[in-house]
């Protein structure tokens, strides 16, 4: 009779929780390419599904939005799962994300009859919010093709904030306008009307005609305005810490000086710097 061994659970537990967070060996990397792929897959079922389409097409996006969502399904249960603590991880920003993505489509799988709830209003743009977990793949900068700087990470994620933001706008504005506003027939259009007016040139072709699209319109250029600056002034920040030397003054605790620094610029206090004089 075997006993089985009480490290058994921990031990998978454990494994899970390194192979979903893995990035250098290649299960880990395959989970990783996998999931990225999938994700694209289900962003683009979405916009897809805003064109007019054969009934046979739209069944078989159908059928590989429901499957993506089967997989992602089984991704949160095994991160709720593996996780050190469980409810830490439930509120986790990105596992939120996770389930709010993927609730509208297991929606309508256990209850067909809100079909017609699922195509429109509020579940279609909660659909647009699974474009926030590519965040999740900018959390380190490990990722399975090798390790980036800490300032392309930075401009990754800044190129990631603006397409974000011009997805999810244009996915929730074509969520409440389409209905109302023959000027929004696709996805396309709504994507277009968003970089318009994110951008201010304001062309006035299509125009919000619900009080819904004029507050998601107000919303995303507020949030352009918040975001998109406060990203990039770190890119800002570190190419001109470049030049500095990171040396604190024993006086005031003030760090990064100029190279060539014999005093601190704040209090005045001598500090000492290694440099190389200039012949």
């Amino acid at each position: 009779m075997t006993t089985e061994s009480p490290h058994r659970g921990r031990d998978a537990r454990e494994a899970v929780r390194f192979y979903l967070l893995d990035h250098r060996t290649p299960l880990g990397k395959t989970i990783d390419i996998a999931l990225l792929a999938l994700n694209l897959v289900f962003v683009a079922v979405f916009v897809a599904e805003t064109y007019p389409l054969s009934p046979g097409v739209q069944a078989a996006l159908w059928n590989a939005e429901v499957a993506i969502a089967a997989v992602f399904l089984g991704e949160y249960v095994l991160r709720l799962y593996g996780a050190e603590d469980r409810v830490a991880e439930f509120r986790n920003l990105y596992t939120m994300v996770d389930l709010l993505a993927i609730l509208p489509t297991l929606l309508v799988v256990v209850w067909p009859g809100s079909a017609t709830v699922a195509s429109i209003g509020f579940l279609r743009a909660v659909r647009v919010v699974r474009v926030l977990r590519f965040y999740r793949f900018t959390q380190d900068a490990e990722f399975f093709f090798g390790t980036v700087s800490d300032n392309a990470l930075r401009a990754l994620k800044l190129l990631l904030t603006v397409l974000v933001l011009l997805f999810v706008s244009a996915g929730t504005f074509y969520s409440v306008e389409h209905a109302a506003n023959s000027g929004v027939g696709t996805y396309g259009d709504a994507f277009y009307y968003v970089v318009v007016a994110l951008s201010t040139v304001g062309f006035g072709d299509i125009v919000p005609v619900t009080t819904a699209g004029r507050w998601v319109t107000v919303a995303s250029i507020l949030a352009g305005i918040v975001l998109i600056p406060w990203q990039a002034s770190g890119i800002v920040r570190e190419w001109t810490r470049r030049e500095k030397i990171d040396v604190t003054c024993p006086n005031c605790g003030l760090s990064s000086h100029d190279q060539d620094a014999s005093h601190c610029k704040a209090c005045g206090h001598v500090i000492y710097q290694e440099f190389d004089s200039p012949e």
